[in-house]
């Protein structure tokens, strides 16, 4: 079993404002490390190496990121101890803030990937419903059931 992980943020200005440009900038070099941190699998990304032009929601200030880590520890310490963590610490100058949780993590068979309707899924259970083996969040991580991307 893998992990999957989504997340969305709501721009607080178009991402080519001029107060959007440190966030820009840091896209590749943290989209980078990510592709070379020990326990990465796959992102999900357009031509341009970043899935920021790639809108999943109504609301067209939404974006997001959808990735698959081979475990969730791999995943938290590239999110809290890698370049990532930059961007994180100043992500109230770029983004608002969302009431209702941000983000999902989830098992996934290592023989696919997620996709973003699968994403979205998850997300909107684990806000309606909190934290559960189907869609859960770092602080409760339930264990992997062996042949079941729903653990």
């Amino acid at each position: 079993m893998f992990v999957a992980q989504f997340n969305i943020s709501k721009e607080r200005y178009q991402l080519d404002h001029p107060v959007m440009s440190d966030f820009m900038a840091s896209l590749d070099p943290v989209n980078g490390a990510a592709d070379e941190w020990d326990g990465f699998v796959w992102r999900l990304h357009d031509e341009s190496g970043n899935a920021t032009a790639i809108r999943a929601f109504d609301d067209p200030t939404i974006i997001f990121n959808l990735s698959v880590w081979r475990t969730v520890e791999q995943l938290k310490e590239f999110v809290y101890r890698s370049a990532h963590a930059n961007v994180l610490r100043r992500r109230r100058e770029w983004f608002e803030v969302i009431p209702e949780r941000s983000y999902v993590l989830w098992w996934v068979d290592e023989s696919g990937f997620p996709t973003l309707d699968e994403a979205k899924a998850r997300l909107r259970h684990l806000q309606e419903h909190g934290p559960t083996p189907y869609a859960f969040t770092f602080d409760r991580v339930p264990a992997v059931r062996p042949g079941s991307g729903d653990a």
